[in-house]
């Protein structure tokens, strides 16, 4: 069946829809001008966030404790995270689509990236769970992408998925163009853990996915509701990491 749909609908480059084949296409379902303009994170990394740090050595990169500015200078109440990409070029593009150009159907490859790049966070008896949006935001977007990726995710690495673990109680107003200071007190009180699954979560570590970490803010204040309801600890995932001068 895929062979036949794919010689009706041939395979497109998530970044420029242009024709793919497997001549011409990357590993990451994208053509090779998109796979230039798209920063993988693959190498030395912070180990609290997943933004890409320098690499003077391979000695660094065996380094679990390295740290990058943001999380010396802001608490993370998270312990470990990565990131799959940096928010800029085509990954900012993808993101984007999948967010506000009703592209549920990127979800699928968006994930695989995220999956591999959470590698090293999972632990066997971990739960996933989105970054949980309004209901308002939800009708009007139609699906969480966050919910989306945190499903093939959990598919992908044999994981329990528990999509509605938080709830996002209040609508907040959207976080750009806001300081950092601002974007955490405009969250304020807004994510809690569902009551129905207090006891279910007791002990146990959560994966936290969302699809893009700018400051935080937001994977702060749903970690805090997730420790406060007595789980284990906490990590994050995120597909795009924005960053410094990019």
């Amino acid at each position: 069946m895929k062979g036949v749909l794919h010689l009706i609908y041939p395979p497109q480059c998530l970044g420029c829809a242009a024709s793919v084949t497997a001549s011409t296409a990357t590993q990451a379902d994208l053509c090779h001008d998109c796979w230039r303009d798209t920063r993988f994170i693959t190498g030395t990394c912070c180990h609290r966030c997943g933004a890409p740090l320098p690499d003077d050595g391979a000695a660094q990169t065996a380094d679990a404790a390295l740290t990058c500015d943001d999380c010396l200078a802001i608490a993370r109440p998270w312990t470990n995270g990565r990131a799959a990409l940096v928010y800029s070029g085509i990954g900012r593009q993808l993101v984007l689509s999948l967010k506000h150009s009703d592209r549920p159907d990127l979800a699928p490859a968006l994930a695989g990236w995220l999956a591999s790049a959470a590698r090293p966070l999972i632990r066997p008896d971990m739960i996933v769970a989105p970054v949980p949006l309004h209901l308002r935001r939800l009708f009007k977007r139609k699906y969480n992408q966050a919910a989306l990726m945190s499903a093939h995710l959990s598919r992908t690495c044999d994981l329990e998925h528990r999509p509605d673990l938080l709830i996002r109680r209040k609508h907040t107003q959207m976080q750009d163009h806001r300081g950092v200071a601002d974007r955490f007190e405009n969250l304020r009180d807004a994510i809690v853990i569902h009551p129905r699954h207090v006891a279910f979560v007791a002990g146990r570590r959560v994966l936290l996915v969302d699809d893009v970490m700018t400051s935080g803010a937001t994977l702060s204040v749903a970690t805090q509701a997730l420790l406060e309801a007595g789980s284990g600890s906490v990590s994050v995932a995120v597909l795009a990491r924005a960053v410094k001068n990019d």
